[in-house]
């Protein structure tokens, strides 16, 4: 449902959606910046929730350079080294075709792909 229909939504929000200046729930650097966000009534109550991300293929990645894992590495320290902050893991998970950020430093050797961000071009390192 879309929340404009719902009288209870705050009014400056409905103004928004009505023009180009939309708003978003999370900071830039997170990976559902941009994600559209809808809302239903549950209970008479507005909900908003965020509407599906879809990982691209690790292919349209441009590689970086590479990261090979050495004993106890943890990859917010991993991410905070290349990539100069550590809340970007999603990047290095998405970029190495994973959901659970865990499984990237469990083996020791594995080589992990530091990339740029999906569609993004640029000289590698």
């Amino acid at each position: 449902m879309n929340g404009l229909t719902n009288p209870q939504l705050d009014p400056v929000q409905a103004m928004l959606a009505q023009t180009s200046l939309q708003t978003t729930l999370f900071a830039s650097a997170s990976r559902y910046y941009g994600v559209a966000t809808d809302t239903i009534l549950e209970r008479g109550r507005p909900i908003a929730y965020v509407l599906r991300r879809f990982v691209p293929p690790p292919e349209r990645f441009q590689l970086l350079q590479t990261h090979t894992v050495m004993q106890g590495e943890r990859l917010d320290n991993i991410t905070a080294q290349y990539l100069g902050d550590p809340t970007l893991f999603w990047r290095v998970c998405d970029a190495n075709r994973t959901m659970r950020p865990w499984e990237l430093t469990a083996t020791v050797g594995r080589k992990l792909r530091i990339t740029l961000p999906a569609g993004i071009t640029g000289a590698a390192l």
